[in-house]
């Protein structure tokens, strides 16, 4: 049996019935989604679980939870069957009623190719060209919990919304205050050129990106922030850049049009759209989203109670195809950086760039057999070793030999999942730092270490 579930919508009232005359249905090909496990209580009271089939890109809400058999099945769905094929190939006693049920089912969520899905896309799409401003995600999550906190669960939305900013600013402070409790220096001199700090969410990541913004209370205020972030869930093979401001609960980051039409002059007409052409990419994007709080409260607003202007764009894996996009359709690296440089160099007053990077990600829920967690050798070793290669690809960008830890990474086939070695790769080729500090590397584990995700804070000055 399978189920839809919504954070978003009300369950359906009856399940959405297969369509023999569809052809999307009887040959289906599925999008890109993921396995969550859903706990779940039989009717016996035994404890199970079942299968969460979920929207890799996250342009659905919707969940199709179904039997854990179903896993053997999906990769099957590539538009090359139909279901008559499907069955005779999955055997073990899959019947075609209880396929039809699923693909109803999958189709009903938006998670097949078909009029569903590209209803779904269409909506979004001129949701995101309708507004000027991306609105918060989890970082307003983030401010409802701690108002709910302050004053009790059940908050209203009102107050949630009047209060959130203020309660999250308090909370930052509180971090930044942790992170550089023992540090020897608190403060940087300057605004650096630029900095690298995390994207994991505060939750486990608050004491880089507390060492990185934390230093800058007190240095010169930039006049725009460009944020280079990675592309989680979006379909753009290249750079893919946003013609949007952003809101977080504690103010509004304008877009610095400016530079972004300076960008466009010097990428020129072909290159300006391939880097615009997948822009709602942004939409779900959670890596530039987490800086700009950050940003706003550190800085702060001017006289005219404006925050500092923002260009965010999402760089894609270098390692892959020598920076060109993946498949050489979308906007490469080089181009991008060049463009981006000669754009900077025009703009008057002083910029910051902000690399948004996590290193590693490790652990049986990113693929690997071995289990981080205790202290038996085999854990142990594990951790060791994924620290000392962090440590190695750090000593590589710490010396500025960026080419040196693409082809390391490229020829080891990015053993513990650095994700973000393109905005780390851009950044370098854009500032060509002199110097560059390594302010403090760490790394979250869950208490099961199923994952392991590391992340590090440094600065840039040319």
């Amino acid at each position: 049996m399978t189920d839809n579930q919504s954070d978003n919508q009300p369950p359906a009232q009856t399940p959405p019935e297969f369509d023999p005359n569809a052809g999307h249905q009887n040959t289906p090909k599925l999008r890109r989604v993921r396995g969550v496990p859903v706990p779940v209580n039989a009717a016996d009271g035994q404890k199970g679980t079942m299968l969460g089939i979920a929207d890799a890109q996250q342009i659905s809400q919707r969940m199709v939870v179904t039997h854990p058999g179903f896993q053997a099945v999906l990769p099957m769905m590539d538009g090359t069957r139909d279901l008559d094929q499907i069955v005779s190939e999955a055997g073990k006693g899959l019947e075609r009623p209880m396929l039809e049920q699923l693909i109803a089912q999958l189709d009903d969520a938006g998670l097949l190719f078909g009029p569903t899905f590209d209803a779904m896309v269409q909506k979004m799409q001129a949701a995101f060209d309708d507004s000027d401003i991306l609105p918060p995600g989890s970082t307003a999550q983030l401010a409802d919990m701690l108002v709910m906190k302050e004053i009790g669960e059940d908050a209203s939305e009102e107050q949630k919304i009047e209060m959130g900013g203020a309660e999250l600013a308090k909370q930052l402070d509180i971090w930044i205050d942790e992170s550089l409790k023992s540090a020897t220096s608190t403060s940087f001199d300057t605004l650096p050129a630029a900095v690298i700090a995390p994207h994991i969410d505060y939750i486990r990541g608050w004491m880089n990106y507390g060492h990185t913004y934390g230093r800058m209370r007190v240095v010169d205020r930039p006049d725009r922030v460009i944020i280079l972030g990675t592309n989680h869930f979006g379909q753009s093979t290249g750079v893919c850049g946003c013609n949007k401001g952003y809101e977080s609960p504690i103010g509004t980051c304008q877009l610095d049009t400016e530079l972004l039409d300076a960008l466009k002059g010097e990428l020129g007409a072909e290159h300006a759209e391939k880097m615009l052409e997948n822009r709602y990419d942004h939409e779900n994007e959670h890596s530039i989203e987490l800086h700009i709080p950050w940003i706003q409260h550190v800085f702060g607003a001017d006289e005219s109670g404006d925050y500092p202007k923002v260009f965010g764009a999402l760089i894609h894996d270098p390692t892959v195809n020598n920076g060109e996009s993946y498949d050489e359709n979308g906007l490469g690296l080089d181009p991008f950086v060049t463009a981006l440089k000669a754009a900077i160099a025009k703009m008057p007053g002083t910029t910051l760039v902000v690399s948004s990077a996590d290193l590693s990600h490790v652990g049986p829920a990113f693929g690997d057999q071995q289990s981080l967690a205790g202290d038996s050798d085999e854990a142990k070793a594990f951790r060791t070793q994924v620290a000392t290669h962090d440590q190695e690809m750090l000593k590589m960008i710490v010396d500025n030999k960026m080419d040196d830890l693409i082809g390391s990474m490229a020829w080891q086939q990015n053993p513990t999942r650095w994700c973000s070695i393109g905005n780390i790769a851009a950044t370098l080729r854009v500032i060509e730092p002199a110097k560059i500090d390594l302010l403090n590397y760490a790394a979250a584990m869950d208490p099961q270490g199923t994952t392991f995700v590391s992340s590090a804070s440094l600065a840039l000055y040319r």
